[in-house]
């Protein structure tokens, strides 16, 4: 092929990007629902097994339209490994616990998503990992938290709820000197606006549900790095634990791609715009969106990210007034999902940050009067009609 499918625009590469056709030269992806695979002979199976024939063996390990979505996924996001898993969080988790062992040490930005938190917090130190959370904002807390034994950092940027920033490339520089890997968890920007890889993350985690599938489908993660890193830390692990996506769950993520790049950027568009009209409206004491001004990490924003992305995190002063909004709401659902065609709102303390101790929410941003807004692909001026009339009852 004289097309080098690195050198294609991001269009391209979503479309075309890992397509790998049948005997038959099928248009559209083949969907191989298999859970495993037959050999010419003994022998045959021998060679496949040891790895000196190439192709699969089981679906727990790889299937062809698994492959087809890391392949394409891989090559939008500038990796040399795409490795997918059943769920996000199964992929975080399978980002840290293949970096650590008993008497390392993790830092994390405090402001997460709940199970991200929880993950951290809880289910690591029971392995004997030592974990601290720092403000995610100050490259100076990280400084101070890194330590000899720090082998992994997770970075949430844009983070969930409140849409915090990290700068990345200063956090990585950090963590390389003693060593340590970079996890980003980039979904958020999505590869679209943010490719962490180029700003020195060592690997990328997405939760492939929200804005890769884009459409209330289907569960999907994924884990992006480099060869050498997959082999060391993840490839065992993978085969052994089985956090496996399914063949038909990935069939679907490769058609969600196809449209991802036209989806996203009317979406940011639209996020965009109806941010400064909320921003002017009586009843919200506060709006946070990456690429407003009054955002506290604006400039770190607009240097490493080439969109604001698709959510709005806005503070209405109380519960009270977060619920009477959402109840208001007569085109945006209620729903604690995210990346979506359809414009979804969320009241995080009760729902998706419900997991994170009372005390601790104020300190990470999660207020009794927020509200969590991810804007779909309705029309602005029906959004702008809906969030409107929510706010003048709130």
């Amino acid at each position: 092929m004289a097309e080098d499918p690195k050198d294609w625009d991001i269009a391209t590469k979503l479309i075309r990007g890992g397509l790998a056709r049948s005997q038959y030269m099928e248009t559209a992806e083949a969907l191989y629902l298999t859970q495993g695979f037959t050999y010419d002979s003994a022998e045959g199976a021998d060679r496949r097994f040891s790895g000196e024939d190439p192709g699969f063996v089981y679906s727990r390990f790889n299937n062809p339209t698994v492959k087809m979505f890391e392949d394409r996924l891989a090559l939008l996001e500038g990796a040399e490994v795409c490795r997918a898993q059943a769920t996000g969080m199964a992929s975080i988790h399978m980002a840290l616990m293949g970096l650590v062992r008993a008497g390392d040490h993790v830092v994390a930005g405090r402001a997460l998503f709940g199970s991200c938190r929880w993950l951290i917090a809880e289910w690591l130190p029971r392995f004997g990992v030592e974990t601290t959370f720092v403000d995610a904002t100050d490259p100076k807390a990280w400084e101070e938290a890194i330590r000899p034994n720090t082998k992994a950092v997770l970075i949430e940027t844009p983070s969930n709820p409140v849409l915090e920033i990290t700068d990345i490339r200063a956090v990585s520089e950090l963590a390389h000197a003693v060593g340590a890997k970079v996890i980003v968890d980039n979904v958020f920007a999505t590869p679209i606006f943010q490719q962490p890889l180029k700003l020195g993350a060592d690997i990328v985690v997405y939760s492939a549900t929200k804005h890769i599938d884009g459409q209330g489908r289907v569960l999907g993660g994924a884990i992006l790095t480099s060869e050498a890193i997959n082999e060391e830390c993840y490839r065992d692990a993978l085969r052994h634990t089985g956090p496996s996506l399914s063949p038909f769950n990935a069939w679907v993520l490769v058609k969600g791609l196809e449209t991802l790049d036209l989806r996203v950027r009317r979406q940011n568009d639209t996020a965009a715009a109806l941010a400064d009209v909320v921003a002017d409206h009586k009843a919200v004491k506060q709006v946070l969106y990456p690429f407003r001004h009054d955002h506290p990490g604006h400039n770190v924003a607009k240097a490493q990210m080439s969109g604001g992305g698709t959510v709005l995190a806005l503070d209405l002063g109380s519960r009270e007034a977060a619920f009477k909004f959402l109840n208001a709401l007569e085109i945006v659902d209620i729903s604690n999902n995210l990346g979506d065609a359809k414009s979804m709102a969320t009241h995080p303390p009760t729902t998706t940050h419900r997991s994170v101790p009372e005390e601790m929410r104020p300190s990470l941003g999660v207020v009794e009067g927020g509200v969590r807004l991810s804007v779909g692909l309705e029309s602005l001026a029906d959004l702008t009609r809906d969030v409107t009339r929510a706010l003048d009852q709130a």
